[in-house]
């Protein structure tokens, strides 16, 4: 294997400036469309005002969760981690009733881990730091900028911030803020996050029982689907892997693009795999959540989370929630729950969510008829969801979109520790 391998890690800093250089143009790409979006929702002649922001999004760029086995791995350098300056802002961490930090087993389990060249697994990189910082930004021009929204400066009484308890989702969360506000602000930043067992920002299979079950099968299952198995067959064999060694397309598919992100090259046989590790990648996580359109998978897995983004529009509406000024949500998660989201908003679109993407989900109010409407966007382009008559869709009509799929966390806490509902083996 090593003659197939460009020494990585020898010049990172120089790799990890390559990937920054790249991912900026890209970035710069979106920003133009974005910015077209956000004159065309601030034209004075707009029927609709804008009331509430909510965006989930995917941390930045990030090193491995794990690394391909047999294949040598990348430098992760600590140097590559270095925050920039301009994403340091005065932040805390609590729980969601403003005590300490819980206990973070996720986390504690990626540094039981060392990757070659001295950094841990799944930490947001300087690279990764700068994508949120520019995701602030763009959130910045569109609702500080160009609408005068939300205030020039971080405001608890406007903006609520909540992560999973996880480093990586922390820290891009921060650096968001910080883009947003460019780091303005006249108050500490409070960032809310929750124990392991009661998290809803991201399919929960560890706490939650019935979807355990639901699933387990389904991950197995979905590496021996004859296409996917016998693709993983040629791959073990055109990188010398042993047969009884275990991988899949997902963790294949996360080693490689974390390098390619951060301008690591990959050996040559690797890039080879590019587009087909993509694609089965995406195939095996279809099959997981998606599998004969069952909705009890989708419900479990971000119903919750659904559940509270229509709690809010509805609060924001009737006048009834505990923070009438509140115009912004931010929800710091993972490509694992964006996936799911889109699937139930009916717009996944069979592609890997990069990192740092966005569902952007904007209640509107008609100017003259008080209709309330919401808007959705992902990764900067404006969705028409299925069952919607436009892309401003009408609330109940929105509410009909994800009615199969919204659950009460009093619901879902019920339902996971038990057995009913259980409709697969």
């Amino acid at each position: 294997m090593t003659s197939l391998w460009t020494k990585a890690g020898v010049l990172s800093s120089m790799s990890a400036a390559f990937g920054l250089m790249l991912w900026s143009q890209k970035q710069a790409d979106l920003d133009q469309v974005a910015s077209g979006d956000a004159a065309a929702q601030t034209n004075p002649s707009s029927p609709y005002k804008l009331k509430l922001v909510q965006v989930l999004f995917r941390h930045g760029a990030r090193t491995p969760l794990k690394t391909i086995p047999g294949v040598m791995e990348a430098q992760w350098l600590p140097t590559l981690l270095e925050p920039p300056a301009h994403t340091h802002i005065d932040y805390e961490v609590t729980d969601l009733l403003g005590g300490p930090r819980p206990p973070a087993p996720v986390e504690d389990g990626y540094r039981k881990n060392v990757l070659k060249g001295g950094s841990f697994p799944g930490q947001l990189t300087t690279l990764g730091m700068q994508q949120l910082y520019e995701l602030g930004k763009t959130l910045r021009r569109r609702y500080i900028e160009e609408s005068q929204f939300l205030s020039s400066s971080f405001s608890p009484t406007e903006v609520y911030v909540r992560s999973t308890n996880i480093v990586r989702t922390i820290e891009s969360a921060k650096c968001l803020v910080a883009g947003l506000f460019l780091q303005k602000q006249t108050e500490t930043v409070t960032i809310q996050t929750t124990a392991s067992e009661s998290e809803i920002l991201y399919p929960n299979y560890h706490a939650c029982k019935l979807l355990k079950t639901l699933v387990s099968h389904r991950w197995a299952e979905s590496s021996s689907l004859p296409d996917i198995a016998a693709d993983l067959q040629s791959f073990k064999d055109a990188l010398g892997i042993a047969a009884h060694q275990h991988m899949d397309f997902i963790l294949i598919r996360d080693d490689m693009v974390a390098r390619e992100t951060h301008g690591l090259r990959c050996p040559s046989v690797l890039e080879t795999w590019r587009a087909r590790v993509e694609q089965r990648a995406v195939d095996m996580i279809y099959h997981v959540y998606a599998h004969n359109n069952n909705t009890e998978t989708l419900q479990l897995c971000v119903g919750p989370l659904l559940h509270s983004v229509v709690a809010n529009m509805d609060e924001k509406l009737d006048g009834t929630s505990s923070e009438p000024g509140r115009k912004l949500f931010l929800y710091s998660a993972h490509d694992t729950t964006l996936i799911p989201c889109l699937m139930a908003l009916g717009i996944y679109d069979m592609k890997w969510p990069p990192y740092a993407a966005d569902i952007t989900l904007e209640l509107h109010q008609h100017q003259e008829t008080n209709k309330p409407f919401v808007k959705v966007s992902y990764v900067g382009q404006d969705q028409l969801l299925p069952g919607c008559s436009g892309v401003y869709c009408p609330l109940e009509e929105f509410k009909q979109v994800l009615s199969a799929h919204l659950m009460s966390y009093e619901v879902y806490h019920a339902l996971c520790n038990s057995d009913e509902g259980l409709t697969e083996p």
